[in-house]
């Protein structure tokens, strides 16, 4: 493989100029005036270098990405979205290999090298969407990992815990659950199972809470009871997390320590007008947050571009960040906190870590998530795949 060494970049993180040597996948060195001959020389002078994005929740085998436009039919509510997407997938050919790849093909383009897709798996489906998801990928430079994820519920929805179970089998990475209260109305046999799974397997968690107020906030701390318990710490994700963002400042508080001690991370996709996990408060504790798009043009809405760095922008906009620290916590939450909760490793900037770089023609890390750009190059383990 030949040596590529990025000319002049500005690696986010460090002060000034500097540039990065890739050699054999991975970063060589980081720093000025790097002598490498034989190498390809990239000038990418005074733009901004980044380790390639995390999309660390979306929904690739609902995709309707790539094919003719499909005009949203679902009403407002959860149990709404959720029958329409139940009713017309078969209509509509979900999952689609081929759209599932124009996805990802969208993806790279914009500097993702690492997603983490919800998919669902109940008796009607079976593990097709897991399937569809793994051809795809297969033909994808982008590396994907799945949560069996049961999007019509474990306990109400005979003979899916048994497709969990064989997703697992199969070599799915993660096990998911949905609103242990609010959908399957039993959270402790619900989470029993989900919990069961993710330690009998090795698995990582990631359970969707839709649910708000102080029943969220309750099922939050049975999760991070369970998390502690178990030893899960680093395993386990809150996808939404809505109650966070509706319950007083002390409930906060002790939840978000929780968290912190516990090891449970936070995802958030900062869609609609659905509230936002405190993201400044979690990170000030120490607690992971990652960010992802949910849905991408499916059944359950139309929008969704596959652009990382957009969908920071959503988030920091959500959140009210004006300032340039905290509009990075955004770019963070896109980058190294989705690697933390994926469980990434050899992931960032440093020499070592796998030569997944980003390049922008932005000055610093606030005004690419604000404008977000055309990439200038994207590579994925050395690979120069856009530029």
């Amino acid at each position: 493989m030949t040596d590529v060494l990025l000319r002049g970049g500005l690696p986010w993180g460090l002060e000034g100029p500097a540039d990065v040597l890739v050699r054999d996948g991975r970063i060589h060195l980081v720093g000025q005036g790097i002598d490498a001959p034989g190498a390809r020389v990239v000038d990418i002078a005074g733009q901004l270098v980044l380790p390639g994005l995390v999309e660390a929740h979306c929904h690739l085998d609902k995709t309707l990405f790539g094919g003719p436009w499909v005009p949203h039919s679902a009403d407002d509510t959860l149990a709404g979205r959720i029958g329409n997407d139940l009713g017309r997938r078969a209509e509509l050919g979900v999952p689609s290999v081929e759209r599932i790849g124009a996805l990802l093909e969208r993806m790279s383009a914009a500097g993702t090298c690492h997603v983490r897709t919800h998919t669902d798996i109940d008796p009607v489906v079976g593990l097709r969407g897991v399937e569809a998801v793994l051809e795809a990928a297969a033909g994808s430079p982008v590396d994907v990992r799945q949560v069996a994820f049961p999007q019509h519920g474990v306990l109400i929805n005979p003979g899916t815990a048994e497709l969990l179970e064989e997703a697992l089998k199969s070599g799915v990475e993660a096990v998911g659950g949905l609103d242990p209260a609010g959908i399957d109305r039993d959270p402790v046999r619900h989470l029993d199972l989900i919990f069961g799974l993710a330690e009998r397997y090795g698995a990582h968690l990631d359970l969707h809470l839709h649910d708000g107020g102080s029943l969220g906030g309750w099922e939050l701390e049975l999760i991070t009871e369970r998390t502690r318990a178990l030893g899960l710490g680093g395993r386990v994700t809150v996808s939404h997390a809505y109650a966070l963002g509706q319950l007083d400042d002390a409930y906060q508080d002790r939840l978000v320590q929780g968290f912190a001690e516990a090891g449970v991370a936070i995802a958030t996709a900062a869609v609609y007008s659905f509230p936002v996990p405190p993201i400044k408060k979690l990170r000030a504790a120490g607690v992971t947050v990652a960010c992802g798009h949910d849905g991408i043009r499916d059944l359950w809405g139309p929008y969704g571009s596959g652009d990382m760095l957009e969908r920071a922008m959503h988030v920091a906009y959500r959140s009210t960040f004006r300032r340039d620290q905290d509009i990075e916590l955004a770019l963070e939450a896109a980058t190294y906190g989705g690697a933390r909760a994926l469980g990434l490793e050899s992931y960032g900037l440093a020499p070592g870590d796998r030569a997944d770089l980003v390049v922008v023609p932005c000055g610093g890390a606030a005004e690419a998530v604000v404008v977000h750009p055309a990439r200038t190059l994207v590579m994925k383990d050395g690979v120069v795949l856009h530029n």
